[in-house]
């Protein structure tokens, strides 16, 4: 069965259809090279070679902190429950170093995206950070050569450091909350700038997403010549759409990564997750003991209030990014009429073309869980995007 869905972008004239193509499932068991592959929480198809880059988010605990290059055949994926991983193909693994040139110690780093500039021969990675018990650590942007070499940091801006107390919410806390900050990098096409985006709001802009509750994320931009900040923007991430199977249990929604269109337009994931909440697609899986939303928005920053500079929105007149719904990953069916089961959709790319249509690419963070599993979505674009 063929899902459609049409949609019309906002600022633009363009109708767009997106068709589901299939997808392909990797069992967290899979290993490269005597490691884990698990923790994909970004990718980046290369047009020059055909291959996609991927960043694993382990810690250096399993094995260094690294990105992958692989290989997808979107002609075997399948719109089915249990579509194997026939096109998944492993091809090279890059051990990232830090800015002494060593391989990260354990824990001292959290890769969450990536982007490669073929322009410069770069790629551009985003490091979350930390705010727990165990230890504050700055999120951070970095440049780094393709065999994994340091090549420089991005400066970013000292109120999105984390200060005060160790769960975020005290008075007077600053910066970004734990494990939900940095987790995206886009390069608008004209190469001229790259946006990173806190997972949620900074502790002195506003609380975490919960039920009921949304969060005003940051959304900020880099000038990829001189290396400065420059504009940086709110966007406000929806609330936790499903509540947790017992009250109290975690969840979340927050953007894992977003995609640039044009130096005003990008396509943002959101991603929910509750536990044990009962979702669209839940009954499809066997082990998942938890439950995931994944929604994509068109957003537009041609209005927005630029807050750069603005240590606190806290109280302050701001006019968000507009933010238009485009997809909800729920409403993909399979061959046999079943929901597709979304897992812990983190990544997005633009794809190859196939059968003579652009495509988008989605890919899993498995947690390195056994219950989860790393998995490729790829949909085909009837139309031209901006």
């Amino acid at each position: 069965m063929k899902w459609l869905l049409a949609l019309l972008l906002a600022g633009s004239a363009h109708a767009q259809t997106l068709n589901y193509i299939g997808q392909q499932i990797v069992p967290t068991s899979a290993s490269f090279r005597g490691l884990p592959v698990g923790g994909l929480s970004s990718i980046d198809y290369v047009p020059a070679t055909g291959r996609y880059l991927a960043i694993s988010d382990d810690r250096s605990d399993r094995g260094p902190a690294r990105f992958y290059e692989l290989a997808l055949d979107l002609a075997k994926f399948r719109r089915s429950a249990s579509p194997g991983d026939a096109g998944v193909s492993w091809v090279n693994m890059t051990t990232m170093l830090d800015l002494d040139g060593q391989p990260f110690g354990r824990n001292k780093v959290d890769p969450e995206s990536l982007r490669l500039d073929s322009r410069r021969n770069l790629i551009y990675w985003s490091n979350e950070g930390q705010r727990s018990s165990a230890g504050f650590q700055n999120p951070t942007v970095r440049r780094m050569t393709l065999d994994g070499k340091p090549a420089g940091e991005f400066p970013v801006p000292g109120y999105y450091m984390p200060s005060g107390s160790a769960g975020g919410l005290a008075a007077g806390d600053m910066g970004v909350y734990n494990n939900l900050a940095f987790e995206s990098i886009a390069i608008t096409p004209d190469g001229k700038t790259l946006w990173t985006m806190s997972e949620n709001g900074l502790a002195q802009d506003s609380l975490p997403t919960a039920v009921g509750r949304g969060s005003r994320a940051r959304m900020l931009s880099f000038d990829l010549d001189s290396g400065k900040a420059a504009a940086e923007y709110v966007y406000e991430v929806g609330p936790v759409p499903f509540p947790p199977a017992r009250p109290g249990d975690f969840a979340t929604n927050g953007v894992p990564d977003m995609l640039a269109l044009s130096s005003h337009e990008f396509i943002v994931i959101e991603r929910a997750y509750a536990v044990g909440a009962i979702t669209p697609g839940i009954a499809a899986l066997t082990k998942q003991p938890t439950s995931n939303t994944i929604k994509l928005y068109l957003i537009d920053t041609r209005g927005a209030t630029d807050v750069s500079g603005w240590t606190s929105i806290k109280g302050r007149d701001v006019v968000p990014v507009k933010r238009t719904m485009l997809l909800d990953l729920s409403s993909l069916k399979n061959d046999d009429g079943s929901v597709l089961a979304v897992d812990n959709i983190e990544g997005i790319t633009f794809g190859p073309m196939f059968e003579g249509k652009r495509t988008l690419i989605l890919a899993s963070d498995n947690n390195f869980n056994p219950a989860q599993f790393t998995q490729f979505i790829a949909l085909s674009i009837d139309g031209t995007l901006p």
